[in-house]
């Protein structure tokens, strides 16, 4: 899961319950354009950098936040991650349909995940529009049993959907130097004109870097 996340990304780690780590974080807020957070309902809250705090401290700060089961109701402040919001929303269970077994079966992939994390960057983008013509900060909120209802809601048919098996010609051709060794990765899933996917930054640790710009 780490290789497969942290391509792109440096990772570095505070902890919000020490104080030179949370005045770094309140240093970091002041001077960022984005925050993206997969906390829950009133977490951040608890940790002092609640909604308004954060806005104070950085007025023009584009604030995206993600969590497990939305931001109302009895479930909003559970904790989950997407295997557990499978089963949660019944895809799981048509998983089990599907392949005939006796238990839930979620998808073999991180569907909520990764779909959720393009709806995270398509908010972002817009934001940023936005910002550069109205100099108004956007914020949005995402969850993955949004996310969830949307993608069963395309559900045609509930059969064994048709796979081929994985070949050469899927791979990108780059070799990438992860902190684990050489790697390739599937090739990108769409292309867009003029811009070439991918990173200089290969996967990497966990708190491999240190918490700076």
């Amino acid at each position: 899961m780490i290789p497969e996340v942290t391509i792109g990304k440096r990772c570095a780690e505070l902890d919000l319950h020490d104080a030179d780590d949370r005045g770094r974080f309140a240093e970091f807020l002041q001077t960022a354009d984005i925050l993206v957070h997969g906390y829950r309902p009133g977490a951040l809250e608890g940790l002092g950098f609640g909604k308004n705090e954060r806005r104070q401290l950085n007025p023009g700060l584009i604030d995206v936040c993600l969590d497990a089961y939305g931001w109302t109701g009895p479930w909003a402040k559970r904790r989950g991650f997407d295997s557990l919001v499978q089963m949660s929303a019944g895809i799981a269970d048509a998983g089990m349909r599907i392949e005939g077994l006796e238990k839930p079966c979620p998808l073999p992939v991180q569907a909520l995940d990764q779909a959720t994390g393009y709806l995270v960057a398509a908010a972002v983008v817009r934001a940023l529009l936005v910002r550069k013509v109205t100099g108004a900060a956007l914020s949005a909120q995402l969850s993955l049993a949004r996310t969830a209802h949307l993608l069963a809601s395309t559900v045609s048919s509930l059969k064994r959907p048709m796979q081929a098996p994985e070949t050469s010609d899927d791979l990108a051709p780059e070799i990438e130097l992860t902190d684990w060794g050489a790697a390739r990765r599937i090739k990108f899933p769409v292309s867009i004109t003029g811009v070439v996917p991918g990173s200089l930054l290969p996967a990497c640790k966990l708190r491999s870097s240190p918490p700076s710009w």
